[in-house]
């Protein structure tokens, strides 16, 4: 007999193991219960509840008995009924997923308030005005979230009250006003939905309930849970939880406190604190908060045990802790904790730092970073001098630098950026539904808030740049525009540059220059803390790694500044790059010959030019494996433009006879689809000496540096490969020329000779292509294409919005490796490949090399190497350091 599935716990029943039931925030309340901290009691409806009403539109039927036994346990506990005339018992409803996504859900306070409650509350508290903001409060929310009128309404009605009052904030209306506003609100609701704000405190809770099911699908939810690849299906759990509040006076408040700074990892107390106020005040920035430190004056006794808390906490979760509170008339309560977003910077800082205090081992602090992060942290920063003023100064929310015209709505940044605009998302403050403009913008501006604000929450989780709380810009959203202190009109379009490091903005664009882990890296010397963190890092991530981490280069420099960064060999050398510039008229000479005699002499002409770039590339990368790709491309690709050229001898008067031998040439070899046409393996079979002049040039330049003391590591690869028949045929031209090399000079060579594998029937037939092979690269940009049947250039431009849209792809498969299809195929090559040669190394060189994701795939897969760009190489080299761990987490699981 199955166990009855339980929908409802207790606070006191749960614990942090418990988030993928619980959701984040009910495992924190739950965990913080156990430790004993001052948390207001309440219960949590699970995450399986959730799945229910979203897979079928109905509550599970259990949930109402079990909901109504927990409201009554808390009612008795607190010695209070929910929603009574005297002294009412009033709750909070709050979303919270596995997986934090802050404010992309509801949340409704007050539950509980009604047209006779409000009067008891008022009563009890001795604070009428209180009472009437709370359920004025409670009718917005619930109007809004629950009942679907535009918010909007409320707040021009709110800001009619004010602008009438002359008040600055609602803070400053009186009771009177606060009385007026409620029923104004109840009468928008009434006219909006045809029905009356609900008066029953079970049907308001029922109600808000179920409106947090319904927000996991609202459009910023889904939106967020795409840009941070949080799977659909997991649903939310629902926290209902006593009502404490900041909003009684002067001796009361709330506000949102860090273990550590959620900027720059610096540990000590940081955070915002707003005195008589509710939570989502200082969440919303609706009024500017004070620093945290200021409560040490307002309130030392609250202070100096939240300092407490702040420490346990860390304690017990080993990380940066982001904890929300409430002081209520001195009395300190924690609503809320769980391990904060932070930046790049934070991240690394902060994971060294508890691995060097002990907190955390080598292991764990590597599991805590990641390359996407490293990446972000190699970006360049705002070169200012002392003559660049800013325009204004904020609160630095997010560091980095950005530069981009300013736009003022959510919607007009998805539009520009759609057209490859970088803009500037400024706002007096974000809510939830700036999401899809913050995603689209470079940057965030906003005129309120501080660093627990919504914009300066959302934004370091995003790595996004952002200023907060510029308070001397007055931001005009209607005239597009916003205003200095100063008198300075900066409008829509009007170019700014962002410094989220600093806090400060400016116009027009300032130069950039290097990141300071950038040179780090580059000269392996310390240049501060986040660089040491950095390094140290990937020091680690080398000693565990089995994955070797290689570049794609094609220049001595690029080889050199590879090796530098942490490059083991070269993953991918192409040829076809050492052919432009210059050098393009020695391959047209190459393929206007008339007979063999001219063709040969082109070719020779090409030889010391490759023997000598070849050279280059084998001493930067001494000792190390190069894999040189043979020319890949079709031709036509280093002639000119068949248009160009046609309309170049159409106006010429006297047209020039190479321009015509030129045009000819390019007709005869023009293709319908050239990408899958003679390029690659063929068009070394089908033009008579041009591999075999490679592969001269490649063994002479082999012969040169162990002439000169080197150790060369060269290896050849013939692209495009669909047969072992073909591959074979190329091997021999191969082994032929450099064994006549080898005799010509007296030198032992040693060039290990694969392929590509880039076309599914290579894959398919891998064992067979295998017994011809020393080494596979998998060149998962052709393959993903030839796999899917696109073209990525015209699918990116064209349909891939719509299909990221809609959920086809979570992820465009040219960024993350398709594991189902395409990685398949990398599988089943590997396993195949190997059965006929056990030492078959396979690596693999397309643009998933370097992408974080693709890298665990092809650790799991057995690959030997992946290859990347030179600047992706240090992230590169994290995420393979973390697939071992993850492999080695696995294994002790099981």
């Amino acid at each position: 007999m199955s166990t009855p599935v339980k929908y409802v716990y207790a606070f006191a029943e749960g614990s942090r193991e418990m988030a993928a039931l619980l959701g984040g925030k009910g495992a924190g309340l739950a965990e913080m219960t156990r430790l004993g901290l001052p948390v207001p009691p309440g219960f949590t409806v699970t995450t399986e509840a959730c799945k229910v009403y979203l897979a079928t539109g109905e509550e599970p039927s259990e949930l109402g008995v079990e909901a109504a036994r927990a409201l009554a346990a808390l009612e008795r506990a607190m010695g209070r009924t929910l929603g009574a005339p005297d002294d009412p018992l009033l709750v909070s409803v709050r979303s919270g997923a596995r997986f934090s996504m802050p404010g992309m859900m509801e949340t409704i306070l007050d539950i509980g308030l009604n047209d006779r409650s409000v009067t008891g509350l008022a009563k009890a508290s001795g604070q009428e005005r209180f009472a009437w903001d709370s359920y004025r409060r409670l009718i917005q929310m619930f109007g809004r979230t629950v009942m679907g009128v535009d918010g909007d309404l409320f707040e021009q009605a709110l800001a009619a009250h004010k602008a009438r009052r002359e008040a600055k904030s609602d803070h400053d209306l009186d009771t009177g006003e606060l009385v007026m506003i409620t029923e104004e609100f109840k009468e928008i609701i009434r006219k909006e939905t045809g029905e009356d704000f609900p008066q029953d405190p079970a049907e308001q809770l029922a109600r808000a309930i179920r409106s947090v099911f319904d927000s996991w699908n609202g459009e910023r939810a889904r939106v967020y849970r795409r840009r941070e690849h949080i799977p659909e299906d997991l649903g939310t759990a629902v926290n209902v939880q006593v009502m404490v509040f900041g909003n009684l006076g002067d001796d009361s408040g709330t506000g949102v406190a860090f273990t550590r700074d959620p900027a720059t990892g610096e540990s000590g107390r940081y955070g915002d604190y707003l005195p008589d106020a509710q939570g989502e005040d200082v969440v919303a920035g609706v009024r500017d908060a004070l620093p945290l430190s200021e409560l040490k004056s307002l309130d030392p006794g609250a202070y100096n045990e939240l300092g407490e808390h702040l420490h346990t906490l860390e304690a017990h979760y080993r990380d940066l802790c982001d904890v929300e509170f409430t002081v209520e008339r001195g009395r300190l309560w924690i609503l809320q904790t769980r391990v904060g977003k932070r930046t790049a910077e934070a991240a690394f800082r902060i994971a060294h730092d508890l691995q060097c205090d002990g907190t955390i081992t080598a292991d764990e602090a590597l599991n805590r970073v990641d390359g996407a992060a490293l990446t972000r942290l190699m970006f360049p920063r705002f070169d200012v001098k002392a003559t660049d003023l800013p325009l204004a100064h904020g609160v630095p929310a997010s560091p980095g630098a950005a530069v981009g015209t300013v736009v003022f709505e959510s919607a007009e940044a998805v539009r520009r950026a759609a057209t490859g605009e970088h803009v500037v998302l400024v706002r007096r403050e974000t809510t939830p539904d700036d999401l899809p403009g913050m995603i689209a913008a470079e940057a965030v501006l906003t005129s309120r808030g501080g660093k627990t604000s919504h914009a300066a929450v959302v934004a370091r989780g995003m790595g996004k740049v952002c200023v907060c709380g510029v308070e001397a810009l007055a931001v005009d959203p209607v005239a597009r525009r916003f205003t200095t202190a100063s008198g300075v009109i900066v409008h829509e379009g009007d170019t700014v540059s962002v410094d989220g490091t600093a806090g400060t903005v400016h116009l027009g664009a300032l130069a950039l220059t290097a990141s300071h882990v950038g040179r780090a890296l580059e000269t392996g010397t310390s240049a501060g803390a986040v660089s040491d963190a950095v390094l140290g890092a990937l020091a680690h991530a080398d000693a565990v790694s089995r994955l070797e981490v290689r570049a794609n280069a094609d220049t001595p420099e690029d080889a050199a500044r590879a090796r530098v960064l942490g490059a083991r060999g070269i993953g991918l050398c192409r040829t076809e790059h050492m052919f432009l510039g210059e050098r393009r008229r020695l391959v047209e000479a190459m393929i206007l010959a008339p007979d063999d005699p001219a063709r040969e002499q082109a070719l020779a002409a090409l030889l010391p030019l490759q023997r000598e770039d070849f050279t280059g590339i084998l001493a930067a990368m001494d000792g190390l494996p190069v894999t040189i790709r043979l020319l890949d491309p079709p031709l036509h690709e280093f002639l000119p433009d068949r248009t160009e050229l046609a309309v170049r001898i159409a106006s010429a008067v006297n047209p020039n006879p190479h321009d015509r031998a030129l045009l000819a040439a390019v007709e005869r070899m023009h293709e319908q689809n050239p990408m899958l046409g003679l390029r690659g393996v063929r068009l070394g079979l089908a033009v008579p000496g041009l591999m075999a002049m490679q592969v001269r040039a490649v063994a002479e330049a082999v012969t040169a540096r162990l002439c000169d003391g080197g150790r060369p590591r060269a290896e050849i690869m013939i692209p495009l490969v669909g047969t072992v028949e073909e591959l074979r045929l190329a091997r021999a031209v191969t082994e032929r020329v450099l064994a006549e090399v080898a005799a010509e000079t007296g030198t032992e060579l040693d060039c290990p000779i694969g392929t590509m594998i880039e076309l599914p029937r290579a894959a398919l037939t891998a064992a067979r292509i295998a017994e011809a092979a020393d080494f596979f690269s998998f060149g998962t940009n052709d393959l993903t294409q030839t796999t899917w049947g696109l073209s990525r250039d015209d699918a990116e431009a064209s349909f891939f919005p719509l299909y990221l849209d809609k959920g086809v792809f979570a992820v465009s498969p040219f960024e993350t490796i398709d594991p189902e299809g395409v990685g398949r195929l990398v599988e089943l090559a590997v396993e195949a490949g190997r059965s006929v040669n056990p030492r078959l190394e396979t690596g693999v060189c397309g643009e998933h090399g370097g992408d974080p994701a693709s890298i665990h795939f092809f650790h799991r897969a057995g690959l030997d190497y992946v290859s990347c760009s030179p600047f992706r190489l240090p992230a590169a080299r994290l995420e393979a350091g973390r697939a071992a761990l993850a492999e080695t987490e696995i294994s002790d699981s099981r």
